[in-house]
């Protein structure tokens, strides 16, 4: 077939021959007015390229990058069976009847690379006309910031081997210390600190009865009037009526174990047969989760897929569940359009004495995540620059809303299963920010904020240190802060963090517990000899190794100039972060302005 032939997208500034101008009135136009054509022709040569050239050149740019995705893609390739999703296809491009009809997602712009990669390939002018509507300009250099967003719709996931190389050589010199991210159970702590609390709820004097008994004073003189008053001495007695943990009664059910536990069972129909569980996702300290099929919805609900979290049977978990509804009710209400990452709530119900929780179904948590892609090494870069755009973004509606989470870790942060959008989720411990009954033992260990540990008056704030854990986390494949109680999480703190203001000490609840009257911390550790616990002092005034000491690589390594300024950029994020001090942290608000989360 013979090409066509070639005709100038530029419009000529003289009327054809065929142009209404020219048909109109009641004779032909004089033939002089035809002789400009030949001037059409010699400006061919500097007119811009024709569509057919434009569309040849990006086609080829548009190979070499699926060739460099394709290298991409085989060297973080994931060791399980199956092909990875670490690494999304480079996107076609789409027609006009996709930019016009395709609605966007929370995470997508009208010409991101995820809405790209759902269009169909359409006609030349109809690719054209949308390309000039748009306004997009496909250069090279330039093709991954088609996003409005600063949250790349496609990225990696896994380091590349130098990066490996640099965090095995540069933060980790301390590794016979440090604890991997992959292999940590939070649950296992948390059930510690719950023994922990109930002991301190025992040790501690909560109601004394005083018993006041009246003895009469021996008298030794024979001849003593038998009439007279006898002297009365008051012995007081206190007595100690410590108040043991509340107990939780179990709701003696069929279906819930000993622990109030539902015990699930494959193929079960919940909610009378609108559900069908088909998998456990697992259990933990206020309930276990299933994923389950609808069998009966409206329209496109039936075969959806679901996660329902089915809480404990007994009274407190259920209170507790009430209040998690209440609470993600809030949050759906302030996010109509789902743009802020909280895990969407779609409904409730009631089964066998437990409350049901019905929510979307997402993939893996972070947790996962970093288990199958970054074992000890951690998440590449990008990868963490997004999660932790998407996490402020969540941290952002609960600071609207006036909510603490109060347990974010990465155990608690669903991906989907692109693993390019998370989700906030776990709201179990979650509350109004004006609820902060001092207790030492809210938030899992490794992410508790020092005011949660001294007993000094916390906010939404507490939410953003933990942010920090998770993003060292994410970055590093390792614990940050691995203290094995309060005491020695505050000294690992201080080791990163230098001392802390003595305000602060003296405002706290437990401020003398841990520090004695002139700030120096009293260490509780274990004597290598005898294994008891000793008590020693220990003065504190700068950090012992802080986080540029812990995330710089070493100086023989050589980072690229755009890779150390986003490093640098990192480091700032977290060092503000973590700031001891929660009214001078970092604000959600603060840190999506951040150089490193802008790019």
């Amino acid at each position: 077939m013979e090409p066509s032939p070639k005709i100038s997208p530029r419009i000529s500034p003289h009327p054809s021959p065929l142009s209404p101008a020219t048909t109109r009135g009641p004779s032909p136009p004089p033939a002089p007015k035809q002789e400009p054509q030949p001037d059409v022709e010699l400006e061919l040569p500097i007119s811009p390229p024709s569509v057919e050239e434009t569309l040849a050149a990006r086609r080829a740019k548009r190979q070499a990058i699926m060739a460099k995705y394709a290298g991409l893609a085989s060297s973080t390739a994931s060791p399980s069976p199956g092909p990875s999703s670490a690494v999304e296809p480079p996107p076609r491009l789409p027609t006009v009847a996709d930019a016009v009809s395709q609605p966007h997602s929370a995470t997508e712009t009208p010409f991101s690379p995820s809405t790209v990669r759902k269009a169909e390939k359409g006609s030349t002018g109809a690719l054209y006309s949308y390309l000039h509507i748009e306004g997009a300009k496909i250069g090279a250099g330039k093709r991954e910031s088609l996003s409005a967003s600063p949250t790349p719709a496609i990225f990696s996931l896994a380091k590349d081997g130098e990066e490996e190389e640099q965090v095995k050589s540069g933060t980790h010199d301390d590794a016979s210390e440090q604890i991997s991210a992959a292999d940590y159970d939070p649950n296992l702590d948390f059930r510690e600190d719950e023994q922990k609390r109930a002991r301190a709820v025992v040790d501690e004097p909560q109601d004394v009865e005083i018993i006041e008994e009246e003895e009469e004073e021996e008298v030794d003189d024979m001849f003593a009037v038998l009439t007279s008053e006898r002297k009365k001495v008051k012995k007081v007695k206190k007595v100690q009526m410590a108040t043991a943990p509340a107990l939780i009664t179990t709701n003696l059910d069929s279906a819930a174990d000993s622990e109030g536990y539902y015990q699930i069972i494959l193929g079960e129909q919940l909610d009378g047969g609108r559900y069908q569980v088909f998998s456990s996702l697992g259990k933990g300290m206020f309930a276990n989760v299933v994923r389950a099929r609808v069998l009966q919805g409206e329209g496109a609900e039936a075969g959806k897929e679901v996660a329902i979290k089915i809480v404990r049977c007994q009274e407190s978990m259920h209170r507790a569940g009430l209040k998690e509804v209440q609470i993600l009710n809030k949050l759906k209400q302030a996010d109509p359009d789902d743009k802020k990452h909280v895990v969407r709530l779609e409904r409730t119900f009631e089964h066998r004495g437990h409350l049901c929780l019905v929510f979307e179904s997402l993939s893996m948590n972070l947790r996962e995540v970093v288990k199958r892609f970054g074992k000890d090494v951690g998440l590449n870069m990008k990868a963490v620059r997004a999660y932790a755009h998407q996490l402020f973004l969540a941290m952002s509606l609960l600071r609207k809303c006036n909510i603490m989470h109060a347990d974010i870790k990465p155990d608690n942060i669903l991906v989907n299963e692109q693993k390019t959008v998370l989700k906030l989720c776990d709201l179990g411990s979650a509350s109004d920010a004006s609820e902060n009954a001092i207790t030492p033992y809210l938030v899992s260990r490794f992410y508790r904020a020092p005011e949660i540990i001294l007993g000094y008056p916390y906010d939404p704030a507490l939410d953003m240190w933990s942010i920090g854990c998770t993003l060292y986390e994410l970055y590093t494949g390792k614990i940050m802060l691995p203290g094995h109680s309060n005491n020695h999480m505050l000294l690992l703190m201080m080791e990163l963090k230098g001392r802390f203001n003595m305000k602060i000490i003296r405002k706290a609840q437990f401020g003398q517990t841990y520090f004695d009257e002139l700030g120096a911390f009293l260490s509780v550790e274990q004597d290598r000899i005898t294994k008891a616990d000793v008590m020693k002092k220990v003065h504190i005034t700068n950090p012992k190794r802080d986080l540029k000491a812990r995330l710089m690589p070493p100086a023989s390594a050589k980072l690229k100039d755009d890779e150390m300024k986003s490093l640098l950029a990192f480091i700032d994020l977290l060092d503000k972060c973590l700031v001891l001090d929660p009214a001078k942290r970092i604000t959600p608000k603060e840190a999506l302005s951040h150089p490193f989360i802008r790019g």
